[in-house]
């Protein structure tokens, strides 16, 4: 399909593209694409998926989904990440996306194709609408940044891996040296 040519890129008419395979998204009115995830960050995106799965059902949570996922800050800002956990009651009742308001952890694993976006277009993004942790995992370096709305400068784990959702006292704790062993 030959791209029709677009200035200013709205949430909307990025929903109505068909899927190709790819990755589209839009921030501020900017086209963003990238191509399907290679293999090893699917298995990335996997491993945390049944970490992070395991830490919601010892305490009955869910709200824990995988990209595709069309979260929208607005009109012309549409993004995919590749895992979050947000408050996800609304968008069970209606099934739209549109319907996910409150994000408590949002994760991108780092590829060729998606490094810009996902270090610094889609975190500028996240920290301007207030997503309290967004971590970017980076298997080239076996590091996972974690940054917060109000940081300048990420923490870089290498070893241990903490985050806690609002509604559970316990920490979910991540060894990253094992989540980059498997």
């Amino acid at each position: 399909m030959s791209m029709p040519q677009v200035d200013y890129w709205s949430a909307a008419a990025v929903r109505a593209l068909p899927y190709e395979g790819k990755r589209y998204e839009t921030i501020h009115g900017e086209l963003v694409v990238t191509p399907a995830p290679r293999g090893r960050h699917q298995l990335l995106v996997t491993e945390l998926m049944w970490m992070l799965t395991g830490y919601l059902k010892r305490h009955r949570l869910s709200g824990l989904v995988t990209s595709p996922a069309d979260i929208i800050f607005g009109d012309d800002t549409l993004v995919q990440p590749d895992l979050l956990i947000g408050d996800l009651d609304a968008f069970a009742r209606s099934g739209d996306w549109v319907d996910v308001k409150t994000l408590y952890l949002v994760i991108e694993i780092l590829s060729a194709s998606s490094m810009q976006a996902d270090c610094f277009t889609k975190r500028r993004v996240y920290q301007e609408q207030g997503v309290p942790t967004y971590w970017i995992v980076d298997p080239d370096n076996n590091q996972v940044e974690v940054w917060t709305p109000e940081t300048l400068f990420p923490t870089a784990e290498r070893e241990t891996l903490t985050w806690r959702h609002p509604a559970i006292a316990e920490e979910c704790v991540i060894d990253v040296r094992e989540l980059f062993a498997r």
